[in-house]
């Protein structure tokens, strides 16, 4: 997946990691449990038709699907914060 330039799914999950990968991602889904990745990453909801999924790809196509960006806390870091947060915790006991 890190060097297709366009996934196409209906997955929750693949939503997630195509952001994180900055990779376009069109989901045929109506709603997404993963809203970060259509405001913030490379997702976009279509129809889970024939024609919403063939305008989407058109568009994908013709450059006017969004770049997007990886969401501030998808950094790779969430352990080390994780443990800041506790420390910090049982530091206050």
């Amino acid at each position: 997946m890190m060097k297709a330039r366009l996934v196409l799914t209906d997955s929750g999950g693949i939503q997630e990691e195509t952001t994180a990968l900055g990779v376009a991602c069109i989901t045929a889904r109506t709603t997404t449990e993963r809203p970060s990745t259509t405001t913030i990453g490379t997702n976009v909801l279509v129809s889970p038709t024939r024609d919403g999924i063939m305008t989407a790809v058109g568009r994908f196509l013709a450059g006017e699907h969004p770049a997007g960006a990886v969401p501030p806390l998808w950094d790779g870091h969430a352990a080390e914060r994780i443990v800041e947060r506790i420390g910090s915790i049982l530091g206050a006991f």
